[in-house]
């Protein structure tokens, strides 16, 4: 049998999509996960003039999103 073992990130996702819900455009979720950079270009830019945060809340939602090391979010 092969053993596999699967990185995944400390980050929780519920806790990310609900910090991109409510404080998406001011970058909170990407702060959370280590982002820090594009945390405060989200700051700096209403979320990307929102199309940033919507594709983030939809990335979040299906699983995609994933943190500064790029493993994927925990559930």
């Amino acid at each position: 049998m092969a053993n596999y073992t699967t990185i995944t990130s400390d980050k929780n996702k519920t806790t990310a999509l609900l910090l991109c819900i409510f404080g998406g455009v001011f970058g909170l979720h990407r702060f959370y996960v280590g982002k820090i950079g594009s945390g405060f270009v989200y700051l700096f830019t209403g979320g990307g003039l929102i199309f940033g945060w919507l594709i983030d809340i939809v990335t979040i939602a299906t699983g995609g999103f994933r943190d500064n090391a790029g493993a994927p979010l925990r559930k």
